[in-house]
C-alpha cells in the first residue's frame, strides 16, 4: 500500500513549528516518519511548471520529460489516462481547460475548471459558440471532456504552458507569457472571453450564484505513449487523501492540524504497520519506506531523523 498526502509537507518556516502539535495530534504518522527511510526530491514549480503533487503523479505513470521541456508537458497526456477517454498515443496531446479568470490584487487570478461546477450541456453550448472564431486562427479543436477541449496547434506552435491547477494558486500574470509566436492563441482567447462575457450560458450561472466560465487555459503537449503502458503499471494499491491540501494553499495550520488529526483517527490508525508514503509541499516532496525498527530505531534517534529533514530548508 502506498499513501499520498499532498500538502503534507510545510514550507520550512512553518514547519518546526508544527512538529509539537503534530507529535499530539498523530502520533501514529509522526511514528512513521520517524521510523522511515525519507527522500527528499527538489520540484520547484518554475522548474517543473506544475505542483510536486502533479509531477509526482507524473513520475509514477512513468513519464520523463523530453530534453528543454517541463514535466508539465505531459499533464494532458495524464488527465486524459486517469479519465479514462482515449487519445492517440503517438500524437502530442494539447488541452485546453475552461476556466474562469478575474481581476485580482496583484495581476489576474483563475479558477480552474474542476471548481467550477461545469454541466455536460453548458460544456457543449460554449463549445459550439465558439466555432466561428476558430476559422483562419491555425487553431482546430474538438470536445474532450467536460471541462476540456482537445486542441491542434498550428505547425511549429510548442509552448511552455504550466498547469492550471498551479495557475490557480499563484497569478496568471505570473505564466501569461507575451511572446510572437503565442499572439495567435492570445488573440483567439480574448475574442472567446468577449464572446462568453454575456454568454447565455454564463448569465444562467450567474444568476444561480455559479462564476462565469470566461476563458481557456492551454497546457500539454507531450504524446500518450510518453506514459507508462497501463498493463506496466505498478500494481501496488494506491490511495490519495487530499485533506491537507486546501488548509495548506491558504495557510491555515489550525484546520490543517485538525485535517491531519481526523487522517490519524480515521485513515492511519486502519493500518498496523506503516505503508509507504509520498508527503508533496510547494516546492519539494518526500518518499518514504518502512526502515529502522525496534533497537535500532532508539539507538539512531530517529525522531530527530524525522525533524531534521522536515523543517530542512531546499
Amino acid at each position: 500500500m502506498q499513501i499520498v498526502l499532498p500538502g503534507a509537507l510545510p514550507d520550512a518556516a512553518i514547519a518546526q513549528a508544527l512538529i509539537p502539535h503534530m507529535e499530539e495530534k498523530a502520533p501514529r504518522f509522526t511514528g512513521w516518519l520517524g521510523n522511515a527511510r525519507a527522500e527528499l526530491i527538489h520540484a520547484a514549480p518554475a522548474d517543473t511548471f506544475c505542483t510536486p503533487y502533479e509531477c509526482w503523479m507524473l513520475g509514477h505513470h512513468g513519464y520523463r520529460a523530453e530534453a528543454g521541456k517541463p514535466a508539465a508537458a505531459g499533464l494532458a497526456a495524464l488527465h486524459a489516462r486517469v479519465a479514462g477517454i482515449e487519445a492517440d498515443p503517438a500524437r502530442p496531446l494539447w488541452l485546453a481547460q475552461l476556466v474562469h479568470v478575474a481581476p485580482a490584487r496583484e495581476g489576474a487570478a483563475l479558477v480552474p475548471g474542476t471548481e467550477l461546477e461545469i454541466t455536460p450541456d453548458e460544456s457543449v453550448a460554449l463549445f459550439e459558440s465558439a466555432a466561428e472564431f476558430l476559422e483562419g486562427t491555425g487553431f482546430s479543436a474538438w470536445h474532450f471532456d467536460t471541462q476540456h477541449w482537445r486542441i491542434e496547434p498550428p505547425a511549429g506552435y510548442e509552448p511552455t504552458t504550466p498547469s492550471p491547477f498551479l495557475v490557480s494558486i499563484t497569478s496568471v500574470n505570473d505564466w501569461w507569457t507575451q511572446d510572437i509566436a503565442g499572439r495567435p492563441w492570445r488573440r483567439l482567447v480574448n475574442e472567446l472571453q468577449m464572446l462568453w462575457f454575456d454568454h447565455p450560458v454564463n448569465q444562467a450561472r450567474e444568476a444561480r450564484g455559479l462564476r462565469p466560465v470566461n476563458s481557456l487555459w492551454l497546457y500539454g503537449g507531450a504524446a500518450p505513449s510518453a506514459l507508462t503502458p497501463d498493463a506496466q503499471m505498478p500494481k501496488e494499491p494506491l490511495r490519495i487523501f487530499r485533506d491537507l491540501l486546501g488548509p495548506a494553499l491558504v495557510q491555515d495550520w489550525g484546520s490543517w492540524l485538525q485535517a491531519l488529526q481526523h487522517l490519524e483517527q480515521q485513515e492511519f490508525s486502519q493500518f498496523n504497520t506503516m505503508p509507504k508514503l509520498v508527503l508533496t509541499g510547494s516546492d519539494r516532496m518526500a518518499e518514504l519506506s518502512p526502515g529502522r525498527q525496534g533497537l535500532l530505531t532508539k539507538l539512531f534517534k530517529g525522531k530527530q531523523d524525522w525533524r531534521r529533514w522536515w523543517s530542512a530548508h531546499n
